[in-house]
């Protein structure tokens, strides 16, 4: 069979092939295209790997050619421009997980010479306006005003976590402070157990898997499948450095954690950024239902 296709990427895996004078009414079952479930956005640190007029020179790459390259043997990745005003140009990327993203991120960094600056790892989020629209957003700097917002929901996972049951305590208390919801647990052997719990997938973005190695010792291992959305108490917290609003640091969080992710942002920042001859303020601002 011969196609004229000029480009890779518009032969998906799992698409049908029918005849073009007796059309299939619809496409064969079992197939369905990877939906990215975390994203996060990437910037060169020289300005130049983003477009270069020498990127047929090895030392300069092109973000957008590495990324469209690595888009050939990986249907799973997505990205878009991005345009941030303390970080310039770059690309909003969606991965299936945080370790696909970490694997795009070295293999742009070693394979294309390329020096990248990662934003922390963020999930869509489901938002129902009071016109009746529903809009999703992976990004903070697109949530609708408050105002316009009737409901945010969050994207769940069942996670079952394989574990000593020296450990089962430990862990048990991790899935709690991220929200878990308690499902089961169930005796493998006499000494390995399963835990099984519902969680936002956005608890589970961050650090949840090294606190899971650490508190076990290494001893336990966990999966994880996407099941749904949820709605949640969920609001939108911006850092400002010196007054001015600062996108690529903005979070969208539980009410109930704002305060302490808060805490922990500015004391941070506070640390990072160099000390000037004169008072630069690091703030956060919250945005509640009625209130700042």
């Amino acid at each position: 069979m011969s196609a004229s296709i000029r480009s890779v990427a518009d032969a998906r895996v799992g698409d049908t092939i029918t005849h073009y004078g007796r059309k299939a009414e619809q496409s064969l079952p079992g197939y369905k295209e990877a939906t990215p479930m975390v994203f996060c956005g990437l910037f060169p640190v020289d300005a130049d790997q983003y477009t270069s007029f020498l990127s047929y020179i090895p030392i300069f790459p092109d973000l957008r050619d590495a990324l469209e390259k690595l888009q050939l043997n990986d249907a799973a990745l997505k990205f878009e421009p991005e345009t941030s005003s303390a970080m310039g140009f770059g690309f909003r990327c969606g991965f299936l997980g945080l370790l696909h993203m970490e694997i795009v991120q070295e293999r742009l960094e070693r394979e294309y010479n390329l020096t990248l600056i990662t934003t922390a790892p963020s999930v869509v989020y489901r938002v129902h306006c009071v016109n009746g629209e529903t809009v999703e957003c992976s990004n903070p700097s697109a949530l609708p005003e408050q105002g316009k917002r009737k409901s945010i929901e969050e994207p769940m996972v069942k996670i079952e976590m394989l574990t000593p049951k020296d450990y089962i305590g430990s862990l048990m208390e991790l899935s709690q402070d991220r929200r878990g919801d308690f499902q089961g647990m169930k005796f493998i052997t006499e000494n390995r157990a399963s835990l099984t719990y519902e969680m936002p997938l956005a608890e589970m973005v961050g650090d949840f898997f090294d606190q899971l190695k650490s508190r076990s010792k290494g001893y336990a291992s966990m999966e994880y499948s996407f099941i749904g959305y949820k709605e949640s108490d969920l609001i939108k917290l911006d850092v400002l450095i010196n007054g001015d609003g600062v996108e690529p640091l903005s979070t969208i969080v539980h009410k109930d954690k704002a305060y302490s992710v808060g805490r922990a942002l500015t004391q941070k920042l506070k640390e990072l950024i160099p000390r000037q001859m004169f008072k630069v303020p690091i703030q956060v601002r919250l945005f509640f239902a009625n209130e700042k």
